[in-house]
């Protein structure tokens, strides 16, 4: 969309006015395509250029030079920008009405502006007190406009600085929120410091900035700061560290730096202490890593270099799980015959030798994980260990990592269940846990479901919080992908031979009448599902559609009306659509914009820095938020949008959250998601889209995650070739994680 280079003029020039819209806007490069009102035009004039954030109802003086471009005509390219006070009485009306100042909407500023006229902008300057005099604006409320007010012109000071090294307004507002009015000073400093504190700014942005000001392509601060990005990038990618030599090669890829002066500045973050160098021998122990004879100094490919935190956290969860196994369990005085006798005649059922199994192991150890399939009856054994130990006088507590994970397992048990963060009771101010080792949990056994999920972090501060004289059980299916964060702690335990684990196979009849479960069973074992179409009956069907626009028309019209008139499900609240890519006719990006403007085309909406949001929407939160307690990949629904108090109030499983409005980045649209971001979450029905263009990404553990989210319908769109290519791809993304080789070796190499 960024049109070719035109003419430019020798000397800029200028060009001011209202802006009346953002007709296009790329978050990534910050590239933007605008519609100003200018004196003396008929129509809105075209601009482009870096104006990333700049709002509706502001007036702007754009520096730079007109061109020419062939497909779009006569356009403004801005190469810097300026917001100006506007002179007249209607632009300073909308400019106020812009939703810019906290506490002033368009309501408000009407009414100011009919008060005051051209005075308005100098009464709220100067006079905030006469303000009072305005229907609606009292003592707090005057002063709260004229803070808000003293506040934009801060950052419009700090903005100044930050736009002519190429800053969003944006991310100006997220930086002078972080550092207030020593802004300036703090990214002159250290740019790089950025794209650790602020959310949304990379290593990218911050070293442009960092060229900006001057700084050398070779600076130490830039050659550590490039490393620190490339584990960071890698943990996002659930690697725990990087292989040195890996490292290296990645950093001087990005830095372009040579290999050697890479290798000096990882050498002088471990010095400084935000990294750690392992040698194998210190993980695997001596005679094993001679046997593989490599590496020499921390360089060899063996040589693990991890962030400092996800360092700590993997050590932690090893020792500790050595601890709790070290440690005797309190004494049980349990029948266990005639506790599962009592059981069964309770529930009605007769339970599998496996399941028998699982409930008498998770009575008795001290760690247990317990891992199946759906089908399998996971559910049914932590009913039993509730139900047994609840009778028994003992304190069992539930909890999963999600919202949604945590409200089926206490539907399932009938016992109250938590996320785990807030079992573990979250500190927003300190964004610590108040439940740890000096105040563990009290319980004496903690049952955790959906733990395929948890990663090393959260498993870290959950292991710490479990009494030494507790139990713990993890349940699970380690054949789903692993978690988002960091890490494969399930996989890990299992693969590790420390802990006893409970295989559970057997489907149950009644789950064999699902085709859901068969199919998922057979796509795990390499065997094509079972494909019915939608004229028959049943819970699981495959439409073909070879032309990737035709499946995208078929899925859109399963979505929001075939499978709604069909089956009675609610398309937004629902239906859920898992795709494996973000990119792409058929990516989430794509399905959400074209979704919505079938699902929720209407209604008020709010645009910053090209994301728009409406009321009504679907949105996913990204990010672990302490303050508002929304985690990563809750799912919720936009309920109102106040433009007075610049808030956006979202409801996720019937609890209202309000953002600021320069939080919103936060949360994306949600009538399409990945499948990685629906793990641990179960849907009525979910409908995922299969084509060849998703080829990078067509898995075998990722197509089972997907029809595993679906609990009474799942529909696959697309070509009978891609689902035939994810089911025969066993191929998993090697995770780099030593959890498995730490509690393997020898305890005191821990």
């Amino acid at each position: 969309m960024q049109p070719t280079a035109g003419p430019v003029a020798d000397r800029p020039e200028e060009l001011e006015g209202t802006l009346e819209r953002v007709v296009y806007a790329n978050e990534d490069n910050a590239w933007c395509v605008v519609r100003l009102e200018v004196a003396g035009t008929r129509e809105p004039v075209t601009a482009v250029g870096n104006l990333l954030g700049v709002q509706p109802g502001e007036s702007l003086r754009l520096t730079g030079s007109w061109v020419d471009d062939p497909r779009h005509g006569r356009q403004f390219r801005a190469v810097s920008y300026a917001t100006v006070m506007p002179a007249t009485v209607k632009g300073i009306e909308r400019y106020l009405g812009s939703g810019l100042i906290r506490g002033i909407g368009k309501v408000m500023a009407r009414r100011m502006v009919a008060a005051f006229g051209l005075e308005t902008l100098e009464v709220i300057e100067n006079q905030p007190q006469r303000l009072r005099d305005v229907e609606g604006i009292g003592p707090k409320r005057s002063a709260d406009i004229k803070r808000a007010w003293d506040e934009q012109r801060d950052i419009k000071e700090v903005m100044l600085f930050l736009q002519s090294h190429g800053v969003s307004t944006t991310y100006a507002i997220k930086i002078y929120q972080s550092y207030g009015s020593a802004a300036a000073r703090w990214v002159r400093d250290n740019p790089y410091r950025l794209a650790v504190d602020i959310h949304g700014i990379g290593f990218a942005t911050a070293d442009r900035i960092a060229a900006s000001l001057g700084v050398s392509k070779l600076a130490p601060q830039r050659l550590e700061a490039g490393a620190l990005h490339v584990l960071g990038d890698a943990a996002d990618r659930g690697h725990l560290y990087l292989p040195r030599a890996r490292l290296v090669e990645e950093a001087d890829r990005l830095l372009e730096a040579g290999p050697a002066l890479v290798e000096q500045a990882v050498t002088a973050l471990a010095g400084a202490g935000l990294v750690e160098i392992d040698e194998i021998e210190e993980i695997e122990g001596g005679e094993r890593a001679k046997a593989r004879g490599d590496g020499v100094e921390g360089r060899g490919e063996d040589a693990a270099v991890y962030l400092k935190a996800l360092h700590a956290a993997e050590v932690g969860v090893a020792a500790r799980v050595r601890s709790l196994l070290a440690q005797a369990p309190l004494p049980l005085e349990i029948d266990l015959e005639r506790a599962l006798a009592w059981f069964e005649k309770g529930e009605r059922l007769v339970l599998a030798g496996e399941q028998r199994q699982a409930i008498r192991a998770g009575l008795t150890r001290k760690l247990l994980v317990i891992t199946g399939g759906p089908g399998t009856g996971k559910t049914t054994l932590v009913r039993g260990l509730v139900k047994i130990l609840t009778r028994k006088g003992q304190r069992v507590l539930l909890a999963a990592p999600t919202g949604r994970a945590a409200k089926r397992l206490s539907e399932a048990t009938g016992g109250a269940a938590s996320t785990i963060h807030r079992l573990l009771e979250i500190n927003p101010k300190s964004r610590a846990f108040d439940r740890n080792q000096d105040r563990p949990l009290p319980c004496d056994l903690l049952i955790v479901d959906e733990a395929s999920m948890i990663d090393t972090v959260l498993a870290h501060h959950l292991l710490r919080a479990v009494p030494d004289d507790g139990r713990l059980v993890l349940v699970g299916d380690v054949d789903q992908l692993p978690s988002v964060g960091p890490g494969q702690v399930l996989a890990d335990l299992i693969r590790s031979n420390a802990v006893e684990v409970v295989r559970l196979h057997t489907i149950f009849r009644q789950a064999e009448r699902s085709l859901i479960v068969v199919n998922a069973h057979r796509v795990q074992s390499g065997q094509m599902p079972v494909l019915e179409s939608l004229d028959k009956e049943g819970d699981f069907f495959f439409v073909e559609r070879r032309d990737p626009e035709e499946a995208l028309r078929t899925l859109v019209q399963l979505v929001t009306r075939r499978i709604p008139a069909r089956f009675g499900l609610d398309p937004l609240e629902q239906i859920q659509v898992l795709t494996p890519m973000k990119r792409g006719l058929l990516g989430s990006a794509n399905l959400n914009a074209v979704l919505r403007e079938t699902l929720n085309p209407y209604g008020q909406s709010l645009t910053r820095g090209g994301h728009t949001l409406r009321t009504g929407d679907k949105v996913m939160q990204v990010r672990n938020n302490y303050d508002l307690e929304v985690w990563n990949g809750d799912i919720g629904r936009i309920t109102h949008i106040d433009d007075e108090e610049q808030r956006l109030h979202v409801t996720f499983d019937g609890r209202e959250v309000a953002y600021d409005l320069a939080a919103i980045d936060e949360l994306t649209l949600a009538y399409a998601c990945s499948i990685h971001k629906a793990q641990g979450s179960e849907y009525p029905c979910v409908v995922i889209p299969l084509h060849t263009q998703h080829y990078v990404m067509l898995q075998r553990n990722l197509l089972y995650t997907g029809i595993t989210r679906a609990k009474r319908l799942a529909v696959l769109v697309g070509e009978t070739r891609a689902l035939a290519t994810a089911v025969a791809n066993r191929r998993v993304l090697k995770r780099f994680s030593r959890l498995a080789e730490r509690l393997a070796a020898p305890s005191e190499r821990d």
